[in-house]
């Protein structure tokens, strides 16, 4: 049996049901104003030990933490360029990363911190990038969007919408080129979802049966425009149906339900019947990026999700609730990362900046 790969910097199925997203649907012609209603029906939940509940809280809370600590420095003018959290998104790539095994790949586009760290990446060399400096893992050169590491197997971070589904479609052929049973899980949202080079990628995954799982993150607004008005079906799942890809709505607040998705698809396409698409409905709490103030929503439409959804607290009270962990037990491990974050972000300030020599490196790589 393949070894799984470890999620973040730290270490039956049961029956489904029905929620809704919406916070202040209606059912009117739609505005920038509403939230779309996406009514997701998860036929099985994963079920999580102790110690996986675990490793999913600390690898969630190490990328909330992080990305708290990442607006902050932001805000001191201490990173510059664009800047995409992940806050309110965590579960989705921590839940897929309970799937990945060693020689998977994950690919995705500008808000990445999350999907690094949650590939075990040092939370120090990212947050050294995000400041531009030397210990980054781009050499402080590509900021925000621009990094990865291939000994990680995350093959970035890209800026431009869309242009990783190409990608990580090329990384699955590669996959299947060298008769290995490694998964591409490629990443990118609903605005993304919009972009012609998809469905050329949809197209060639399903004409070679390539192994790559579509991961659409659809936290409901792309950049400032919600879903319901960018997009004349909003069932992103199934837009690969004219392709022949078989796709699901996904709860992705819920890590359970992640891991239970991903299963069902990596599996497919470790059997050489890939592709698959997963559409991970979402909700990310901050604007679409640093810049943005989110006026397009209500704050109480935030605060309902935060306070009804909210990933990591769905994992802190079944840790409490059925695993017996203590609020002491609990806070332990988030004084710990919070220990790992204020390391980084130290780092991040301390490390010198590149050397301008740096300009003339990794500008073409001889074959």
């Amino acid at each position: 049996m393949a070894k799984r790969r470890s999620i973040g910097y730290f270490f039956p199925p049961v029956a489904g049901r029905e929620f809704s997203m919406a916070a202040n649907a209606k059912k009117t012609k739609p505005s920038d104003a509403d939230a779309p209603e996406v009514a997701v029906t998860t036929p099985a939940l994963a079920e999580l030990g102790r110690d996986e509940e675990l490793e999913a809280y600390r690898s969630m809370l190490l990328i909330r933490r992080f990305e708290e600590k990442a607006g902050q420095l932001y805000g001191m003018g201490l990173i510059g360029g664009f800047c995409h959290l992940y806050i309110g998104q965590e579960a989705v790539v921590v839940g897929m990363q309970l799937v990945a095994k060693e020689g998977d790949q994950v690919i995705t586009g500008y808000r990445d911190h999350g999907h690094m760290l949650a590939t075990g990446m040092d939370p120090k060399g990212v947050m050294a990038e995000l400041t531009g400096r030397r210990g980054g893992y781009s050499k402080g050169k590509g900021g925000s969007m621009h990094m990865f590491s291939v000994e990680k197997g995350f093959y970035g971070g890209h800026g431009i919408v869309g242009a990783q589904v190409s990608l990580g479609t090329g990384l699955a052929f590669a996959n299947k080129y060298r008769g290995n049973d490694n998964v591409s899980f490629t990443y990118f949202g609903d605005g993304a979802a919009n972009q012609g080079q998809v469905y050329e990628s949809f197209n060639m995954a399903r004409l070679w049966h390539l192994p790559v799982v579509y991961v659409i993150e659809n936290n409901k607004y792309g950049m400032g425009t919600s879903v319901a008005r960018a997009s004349a079906t909003t069932d992103l799942s199934q837009r690969g149906r004219s392709f022949d890809i078989p796709g699901e709505q996904v709860d992705g607040m819920d890590v359970r339900a992640v891991k239970a998705a991903g299963e069902r698809a990596a599996e497919i396409c470790r059997k050489g019947e890939g592709p698959y698409i997963l559409e991970m409905v979402t909700y990310r709490y901050r604007g679409h990026s640093m810049s943005d103030p989110a006026k397009y929503r209500s704050r109480d439409e935030v605060q309902k999700m935060r306070q009804e959804r909210d990933p990591i607290e769905q994992v802190r009270k079944r840790l409490s609730e059925t695993h017996g962990m203590s609020d002491d037990d609990l806070k332990e491990i988030d004084k710990d990362i919070r220990a790992v974050v204020s390391e980084s972000a130290e780092f991040a300030q301390t490390d010198p900046e590149p050397d301008p020599s740096e300009l003339w490196t990794d500008i073409v790589r001889e074959g």
